[in-house]
Parts: structure tokens; C-alpha cells; sequence
């Protein structure tokens, strides 16, 4: 589990919040008749449901699976958003592509966070044999430079956590204003088309999700 999460309410919380967050996305999905709008939200789904196993330190042995997902995951939101305005299936208007930008960036924050908490696992436990027995330094340098080499990017990490932080945090109050104004606008203007719901529910979810990323960053820069 994250070091600050050790509280269970605060655990227990984000995972509902993520794991609602997927759920709706993964409905959208399967509401969907666009094949490229029910890959963006499965992805996001997958995303969500990763990073609430992330808080419970679930599954470790597929890091590197997970990482790999959600590398390809970035990379297929920067196709969408450098694509030819004639493919109209994929991120179209500016509007369109600096959401697929952004929605890249958040794959990559994703994949970057199990990287780091695959480092701070391997500095902290070094490495373990098959026998069950954990391997002592002063017997094995191999273990030990592997030991060492983690920490030394580790302390690299907290620097990277603090920008990202920052960045999710103003990410979030960037939705929670659009949010905000959106209600603001359909609410003055009387004669106005109803809102639909599905526009609200995703600048929730867009300020929800960035603020959950930039939480669990910030437990990462201490």
C-alpha cells in the first residue's frame, strides 16, 4: 500500500472513487457504437482499475505488463491527436485533440506511477531467491549494486512526483471550473437545450481523477 494511505478510510475511499470511475467508463463503452470512443473508455477503465490495485500493492508481478499497457494506451492518444483531420473517427477540432493529449498524459503518469512504486518496492526489499531466503549484500555485490542502483533512481523520483503533482492538481481545478461554468451556463440561458448528463459526469470525472492522481503523486515526493 501507499506509505501515507496506511489510514484505511483514505485507502478505502480512492479505491471506491476509482473503481466507480472505471465501472462508468466501461458502461460508456458498452453504450457506445464509435469503436474508437469504446477503446478510449475501456482504456480509461483499465487505467482506473490499475491504479486502485496500485493502493493495495496488488498483482506486483505484472508490473511490467502494466507499464507496457499503459505506455501503448499514451501512445494510442497521441496517434488520435496528430491524426489527419479527415479521420473524423478519431480526436477532431483543437478542442478534441488537447483532450486526447491530455488523456495521453494521464496513461503515461499512470504507467510512470507503477514504475515508481515497483522502485520503491525493490529498494526497500531488495531482492529475493527462489529458496525464500533474502540474499545478504555483504555476500553477493551483484545484489547489492542492484539494491543500490534502485534507491539512487528512487531519490530521482520525489523531484518528478512534485511536478506531476502540481500538474494533475492544476489539471483538476481546470475541470472542476469547466464543470462549474457549464452548470453556470445551461442554468442562465432559459431557452437553452437541457444539459445532458453525460457531458457533467465527465468533467466530474475528469477533476476526480486528476485530483486522485495528484494525491497519490504527493505521497510520492516526501
Amino acid at each position: 500500500m501507499i506509505r501515507v494511505f496506511n489510514l484505511p478510510a483514505i485507502t478505502w475511499t480512492l479505491t471506491a472513487v476509482l473503481l466507480l470511475s472505471g465501472s462508468y467508463h466501461l458502461l460508456q463503452a458498452a453504450r457506445s457504437h464509435q469503436r474508437t470512443d469504446q477503446v478510449n473508455k475501456s482504456l480509461h477503465a483499465l487505467m482506473n482499475v490499475l491504479m486502485a490495485a496500485m493502493l493495495w500493492n496488488l498483482v506486483p508481478s505484472t508490473m511490467l505488463a502494466q507499464i507496457a499497457v499503459l505506455t501503448g494506451a499514451a501512445l494510442w492518444f497521441i496517434i488520435q491527436a496528430v491524426a489527419r483531420p479527415e479521420f473524423k473517427t478519431l480526436c477532431a477540432g483543437s478542442q478534441g485533440r488537447l483532450k486526447c493529449v491530455y488523456h495521453s498524459l494521464t496513461m503515461a503518469g499512470a504507467a510512470l506511477m507503477v514504475a515508481m512504486m515497483g522502485q520503491a518496492t525493490t529498494a526497500g526489499h531488495g531482492i529475493v531467491p527462489a529458496d525464500g531466503m533474502p540474499m545478504s549484500n555483504a555476500h553477493h555485490p551483484m545484489a547489492a549494486a542492484t539494491q543500490n542502483t534502485a534507491t539512487i533512481t528512487l531519490d530521482r523520483s520525489p523531484g518528478l512526483a512534485i511536478l506531476l503533482t502540481v500538474f494533475f492538481g492544476a489539471a483538476a481545478a481546470v475541470f472542476l471550473i469547466l464543470l462549474l461554468r457549464f452548470r453556470a451556463t445551461t442554468t442562465t440561458r432559459r431557452h437553452a437545450t437541457a444539459p445532458r448528463l453525460s457531458i457533467r459526469a465527465e468533467h466530474g470525472l475528469e477533476a476526480l481523477g486528476a485530483a486522485v492522481m495528484a494525491l497519490m503523486f504527493a505521497t510520492m515526493s516526501t
